[in-house]
């Protein structure tokens, strides 16, 4: 080679290397669910985060859910079109519906001037057995690996409630879907108000339940645990939901070690008991928030934003399942029934069901605009003021879109 091609050659070099494409990285590995756990005596192993699907937007994000390790979800007929969407995603599963677990709820898909869905004591066979052959219709699959007498303890009357609990109608219903191959397993679930304990008790105790699905989180159960080791000593399953204390915006709590809503799952799945929970997931980026808690201990940072949430929170979340403050009502408002309401509506960004579960109460909060001076405030243990929170939810729900 020539002095001046060799020249030439040199000084080219360190271009090339400068432009040359730098090694591909690896794609950051996707959120997986770490821990599956048996679901009491039905033996199905599911996922320890689970699918609410309350709010579910498409087949595809259900379809990347079951590819990042979700197995269980959680869907009912009058959850808009939940169900639909859900069928969408099981006929694109094919034969792998197998590795998945439906379960669904004896509800009519009612609209939103109908009021409630949740078949009643007084509904026939037919209705039970109608309302289960409607879901498998929307969720094109030939079983529903489990159905739910759902929303039990959401009327102030224990009696009429246990009845419900345990109507022969419905029982007879399910025996027969069973027979048929239509439904696998019974359940039942209850984030109250009234005697959640009790009637969930009473649903482990009968023997006619397979798993329930309480109301429970970190700030205020005492007595839900008594109800988890009696289904243990039963091998009655338990799935849990409301696990997120009202589902706060804890992005004002400023940064934090681990994320609340991490932190509260892990505090839930830390009492074994538990098989799963499910928790609303609406977007990608949900998955990616909660699925980091699958498998994981909970740890003393945990607890840390666990309190910092409690303390900020505190007065401001009306307990799921409390209803302490009611009998100083002198107009009878099912305040428990119109803040969870409320909670749907704010926290939950589910304004249209918020608005039909209001509209279908007898007694509503407008009577509450001018009571003074307000029994309810003193009568609540928490702190939280009732009163104001009556008068905002009445403003919110009293007006239909």
């Amino acid at each position: 080679m020539k002095r001046r091609q060799f020249l030439k050659t040199s000084l080219l070099a360190p271009a090339a290397v400068a432009v040359s494409p730098a090694p591909a990285r690896a794609a950051p590995e996707k959120a997986r669910v770490e821990q599956y756990r048996v679901l009491g005596r039905t033996g199905m192993r599911i996922s320890d985060i689970s699918f609410g699907a309350g709010q579910v937007p498409s087949a595809s994000l259900v379809l990347r859910a079951v590819d990042q390790g979700v197995n269980y979800f959680d869907t009912a007929p009058d959850y808009g079109q939940s169900e639909a969407i859900i069928g969408e995603a099981l006929a694109k599963l094919g034969a792998r519906r197998e590795q998945v677990h439906v379960a669904s709820k004896f509800c009519r898909p009612v609209g939103y001037e109908e009021g409630v869905s949740h078949l009643q004591l007084g509904a026939t066979k037919a209705d039970y057995k109608s309302a289960v052959e409607g879901s498998l219709k929307r969720l094109q699959t030939a079983y529903l690996d489990a159905v739910f007498v759902h929303a039990i303890g959401g009327v102030n009357d224990y009696e009429k409630e246990r009845r419900r609990l345990l109507d022969e109608a419905m029982l007879s219903a399910f025996q027969e879907l069973r027979q048929e191959g239509k439904v696998r397993w019974l359940a039942v679930s209850s984030h109250g108000p009234y005697h959640m304990e009790r009637l969930l008790t009473d649903a482990v105790g009968s023997g006619h339940f397979d798993y329930v699905m309480p109301a429970f989180n970190f700030v205020k159960f005492p007595k839900v645990p008594e109800v988890l080791r009696l289904a243990r000593e039963r091998n009655v399953g338990v799935v849990a939901m409301k696990t997120l204390a009202g589902a706060k915006d804890a992005g004002v709590l400023g940064p934090q070690d681990v994320p609340f809503e991490q932190a509260a799952f892990k505090w839930v799945l830390k009492h074994p008991e538990v098989a799963g929970l499910v928790v609303t997931m609406k977007r990608v980026s949900d998955l990616d928030l909660f699925l980091p808690a699958s498998g994981a201990p909970f740890t003393a940072a945990d607890q840390r934003v666990l309190d910092r949430y409690a303390a900020a929170f505190g007065t401001d979340y009306c307990r799921t399942g409390c209803s302490d403050c009611e009998p100083a009502c002198p107009a009878g408002v099912p305040v428990a029934s119109v803040l969870r309401f409320q909670m749907y509506f704010t926290d939950y960004g589910d304004q249209k069901r918020a608005m039909a579960e209001y509209a279908a109460l007898e007694r509503k909060a407008d009577v509450c605009l001018g009571c003074e001076p307000s029994p309810c405030n003193a009568a609540c243990p928490h702190g939280v003021p009732v009163a104001a929170k009556l008068h905002a939810a009445h403003r919110d729900l009293g007006t239909r879109v």
